[in-house]
């Protein structure tokens, strides 16, 4: 609005000065950019990095599987699989356990595995996720998770467009407000030697 209130202001003014209606252009210029193709290049990019991502989802879903394992024993140790698919790994408590699972050519298999199941005892059943020769496997991404990316993606995208567009209108007058005291510069040096005396442009 103060684009617009700006060039409407100078528009009519008798002492409007060029670089004044060029830069109140220059803004008005950044304002309908900001309101236009900030948003646009963030549902650009957005869009684009939901559809990357969602056929990640599709890939990493059609390599993994949801198996029960049987809970043999408690084990001390580092992490090394997120057994549980429905529970964020980075804020749940998680139990190593040595656990055994039927792979899908039907081989018995046992690894260790973290789950947030608070049911680890010897005999428990917990999920895990494991791949197609039934090895264990980090828990897929899911479709929620992918828009929420995507979101952020284009956010970041939009807030960095609008920067550029601010530094863009900040450099346009930045030069502008050089070139008008390169002017005011030389106008003085023409009319300094004289100024003051008796008869100056006459």
């Amino acid at each position: 609005m103060r684009a617009l209130s700006g060039v409407w202001r100078w528009r009519h003014n008798p002492l409007r000065r060029a670089t004044d209606r060029r830069e109140a252009w220059v803004a008005l210029a950044a304002f309908v950019l900001f309101v236009l193709a900030a948003p646009a290049a963030g549902w650009f990019f957005g869009s684009r990095t939901d559809d990357v991502l969602q056929e990640s989802v599709r890939a990493q879903q059609a390599r993994s599987h949801l198996t029960t394992a049987v809970v043999v024993r408690r084990t001390a140790g580092s992490r090394h699989f997120v057994a549980d698919p429905e529970v964020s790994a980075d804020r749940a408590a998680l139990t190593t356990v040595l656990a055994r699972w039927q792979a899908p050519d039907g081989t018995v298999r046992s690894a260790t595995v973290t789950t947030t199941s608070h049911h680890t005892a010897p005999g428990d059943r917990v999920r895990i996720w494991t791949d197609r020769e039934g090895h264990p496997a980090l828990r897929p991404m899911d479709a929620p998770t992918a828009h929420t990316h995507a979101a952020l993606a284009g956010f970041g995208a939009a807030m960095l467009a609008a920067l550029l567009i601010e530094a863009g209108r900040r450099l346009i007058v930045w030069r502008m407000v050089r070139q008008r005291y390169a002017r005011l510069d030389r106008a003085w040096a023409r009319a300094g030697p004289d100024w003051g005396r008796t008869g100056t442009g006459s």
